[in-house]
């Protein structure tokens, strides 16, 4: 019985806690600085840092990515190169279409219909439905990932991932952008040695 307590408790706990996650609004963000554009601050070479924790704050997962991607005026496509600390690797391609000044519609494999996305100010939201790989198997989970531009030029990504209706996990990952000089760097040698 007291399990059982136990068990409901937490549920409840996480259930306040998504509810609380999703009221604050990106619009709360509007005015706030540096401006954070999708299609200024990708196109190029970018890195992520991440980690996967539990609903009860222990660090499940913790992975590596390397972001390539193109913006053509209207569509930004993001090629993202996972690794994780088990040594598992995956590969995840967004293409997220820019509809006005603050509203996006993104897609990709894995995702449930079309993901949204709003843009206001320093911060990005993206909700959307999604088959998240847990083991063999995949589950139906939601992502509302928020995206924060910092001073010094990282995005501060933290994203609510629930299963019927109740928050399973949250994600924080830290990107960064690689300089143009870096990123030729690192490509000419192989560029080299392909000729």
């Amino acid at each position: 019985m007291r399990r059982k307590l136990l068990t409901l408790a937490a549920a409840l706990f996480a259930a306040v806690a998504l509810q609380g996650c999703t009221s604050m609004k990106p619009e709360d963000f509007a005015g706030k600085e540096p401006r954070f554009r999708l299609e200024q601050f990708f196109p190029g070479r970018s890195t992520a840092s991440g980690i996967f924790q539990d609903r009860f704050g222990n660090l499940r997962r913790s992975f590596q990515v390397d972001i390539r991607s193109t913006w053509d005026g209207t569509v930004l496509t993001l090629v993202e190169d996972f690794v994780y600390d088990d040594g598992e690797t995956e590969q995840r391609i967004w293409k997220l279409t820019k509809l006005d000044e603050n509203n996006w519609e993104g897609t990709t494999d894995d995702a449930i219909g079309k993901a949204r996305g709003q843009s206001y100010g320093n911060a990005f939201r993206f909700a959307y439905d999604f088959n998240l790989k847990v083991g063999e198997g995949r589950w139906k989970v939601h992502f509302d990932d928020w995206m924060w531009l910092q001073p010094d030029g990282t995005v501060i990504n933290r994203a609510y991932i629930s299963k019927f209706g109740l928050e399973i996990g949250q994600a924080t990952i830290v990107f960064r952008r690689v300089p143009a000089s870096a990123a030729m760097e690192q490509t000419a040698p192989m560029l080299k040695a392909a000729q």
